[in-house]
């Protein structure tokens, strides 16, 4: 009998429980153990921002659907890996063996590399649901009494399409309180240019970004280094193609929200060198497993994935969520094979697939694969993207809730936008 333990329960621990699960017979067992008791759709959070959305909507508790598939959990959290012993220290200071680990965890949020970053600073987050919340208090606060707003992604981020939305949701709620007037925005990011979304751009993603923020009266600042920020005002520089700064900026703001970087967890990131990257990341090979531990597998944000391109400032790659779906189905079909003797297969299909809320409208962008050249590079704008992603946080939802083994981007996201092929 092999144990499997799943560290995270977001969108790329609990497909691969599920998908575990289904894969193997009741005499293996599967754990998930997670930090938090609860699910939540991360996609969500800037509607969570803007009040368009509540956490009931977008969350639920996670025990009672995995017991009901035969998956135990805990909400302890995980504050040290021993991967020479297979076990893993729980928050409550229990033990867990493992016979095979699937790291899951997501990232910590490296507010501390800039002074003034962050909730416990003087700008926002909707990183966690938590730090969504807090944005919407602050938002609406900001409504009785608004002024200029800074929004945007600093030096070292690799998530910046929910900072495109909601500059752009902002600005749309700021028009329909017909106060838009009253409030310039400025982006700030330490992309080379708008629409780069540490992809090197998708299509031509930099001049639909580009045209969205003219048409919303958005001015920005690319190639930007937040260096310190204070009680309503933002310290930038922007740097040129050899990072050298040329020209200083003094941002004045009364609301502001700024995405971090990202580092690796505590548990991950202490495992040494040989297993994680400077930053803290898991190592992986093609497929999902660490060099240095073989029985340990990585998926989604936690791991290690190399910029797309050189920058004047680091921009780092996103992971998306159908890229972070097929890394949890390759690392459980791997788990299988090692329990069966055989040699690993299944590499991950790394595509990106996003849909933006832009306000009033919406993008969807595929990139196919997602590192240049591509084999797929597609872009549309409309409504009906904003409105199909509404029906998709439905669709994830119940799916993950009714603990479907099934991979949900393939089935639902890529016959929406009419693409079928994803090799």
């Amino acid at each position: 009998m092999a144990h499997i333990v799943i560290i995270g329960a977001s969108t790329g621990g609990l497909p691969a429980a599920y998908e575990m699960r289904a894969l193997l017979d009741d005499s293996h067992q599967v754990t998930v153990i997670s930090n938090t008791p609860l699910f939540h759709f991360v996609p969500s959070n800037p509607w969570i921002a803007t009040g368009f959305r509540r956490r009931s909507d977008t969350s639920f508790d996670i025990e009672e659907h995995l017991t009901a598939k035969n998956i135990a959990f805990s909400s302890a959290g995980v504050v040290e890996i021993n991967a020479e012993q297979n076990q893993l220290v729980l928050g409550d200071e229990s033990t867990i063996d493992y016979d095979y680990l699937i790291v899951a965890t997501g990232p910590k949020l490296a507010f501390d590399e800039i002074e003034g970053l962050g909730p416990e600073g003087f700008t926002e987050s909707i990183c966690t649901i938590d730090h969504a919340e807090q944005a919407n208090i602050a938002w609406q606060k900001f409504m009785q009494n608004p002024g200029p707003i800074v929004v945007g992604a600093v030096q070292g981020a690799s998530c910046y399409g929910p900072a495109y939305e909601y500059a752009l949701m902002m600005s749309h709620e700021l028009r329909k309180a017909k106060i838009r007037d009253q409030v310039p925005i400025t982006f700030v990011t330490a992309e080379p240019y708008l629409g780069h979304f540490g992809m090197a751009g998708v299509g031509d993603s930099k001049g639909l970004i580009e045209s969205e923020f003219r048409k919303n009266d958005i001015k920005w600042l690319t190639n930007a280094k937040v260096t310190k920020i204070e009680q309503s005002m933002m310290m930038v520089e922007q740097v040129n193609d050899q990072a050298e700064t040329i020209k200083s900026h003094q941002l004045s703001f009364d609301y502001s929200m700024m995405l971090p970087a990202f580092k690796g967890v505590d548990c991950v990131a202490n495992l040494g060198k040989e297993a994680v990257n400077p930053r803290g990341f898991l190592k992986v090979d093609d497929y999902q497993r660490n060099p240095k531990y073989s029985n340990i597998y990585g998926v989604g944000v936690c791991i290690a994935i190399p910029p797309i391109e050189e920058t004047p400032l680091s921009v780092g790659a996103p992971k998306t969520g159908y890229m972070i779906e097929s890394m949890a189905t390759a690392a459980v079909q791997n788990i299988k094979t090692a329990i069966e003797g055989k040699e690993p297969e299944s590499i991950a299909t790394w595509n990106a697939i996003c849909l933006a809320d832009m306000g009033d409208t919406g993008a969807a962008f595929i990139a196919m694969p997602q590192i240049p050249p591509r084999n797929t590079a597609w872009m549309k704008k409309g409504k009906w993207v904003r409105w199909a992603k509404i029906a998709y946080e439905k669709y994830f939802l119940h799916k993950i809730k009714v603990g479907s083994p099934e991979p949900v981007y393939e089935k639902s996201i890529l016959k929406l936008l009419g693409v079928t092929k994803t090799k």
